[in-house]
């Protein structure tokens, strides 16, 4: 089991982005959530079995098809206590 924090940026709000990431990592069993933030950033803590969040991490670099992503930066984190993955209020 592994975790990552990761903060995407580029044109990543307004195109779907949490709604796509949302099902992504439902599809792979990966547990966490997923928010905008202020800065026009997506925000979203992965966890789940290391080539799962693997998976999701690459997915996340190409985004849904409108998003335009520049950069991910992604650090260590805690497992979320609640499982399943969620969008949360934006921050």
């Amino acid at each position: 089991m592994t975790a990552s924090l990761i903060r995407i940026a580029g044109r990543v709000q307004g195109v779907g982005y949490r709604d796509w990431l949302v099902h992504e990592a439902r599809r792979n069993g990966i547990a966490g959530w997923v928010r905008n933030r202020r800065d026009g950033t997506v925000e979203a803590l992965l966890a789940g079995e290391r080539d799962a969040v693997q998976a999701v991490l690459t997915a996340c670099r190409r985004g849904p098809p409108a998003a335009q992503v520049t950069s991910i930066e992604e650090s260590f984190a805690e497992a979320p206590a609640e499982p399943g993955f969620i969008r949360k209020p934006s921050l």
